[in-house]
């Protein structure tokens, strides 16, 4: 089972925890405006990338993921592929503006 989406104060709970904040935006976006601490991995990449996701997890699919991009759509993509890559706590925050 997943996380809840669209939950800022879950995401900010999360982070504070040591949640992974997974921005999935494209390099331009990233680079106008990121979050602090955010590791870019664009969603037409995550699938090749999982590896990176993983390594920065520690090894483990359990330790929670926050994921956005803009307004939500492309981290619910990242999300899904998260899930099929076998992690297990994963939150899509929806847009960089609910932060």
């Amino acid at each position: 089972m997943s996380l809840p989406d669209g939950d800022s104060k879950l995401a900010h709970r999360l982070v504070d925890e040591g949640a992974l904040l997974l921005d999935v935006r494209t390099p331009a976006e990233y680079q106008e405006r990121h979050l602090d601490g955010s590791i870019l991995i664009p969603h037409t990449e995550l699938a090749q990338r999982i590896d990176e996701v993983l390594s920065a997890q520690g090894g483990d699919k359990t330790k929670p993921i926050v994921v956005f991009c803009r307004r939500g759509a492309r981290a619910g993509v990242a999300k899904s592929v998260l899930l099929q890559g076998g992690f297990t706590e994963v939150s899509n925050l929806g847009g960089i503006d609910a932060w």
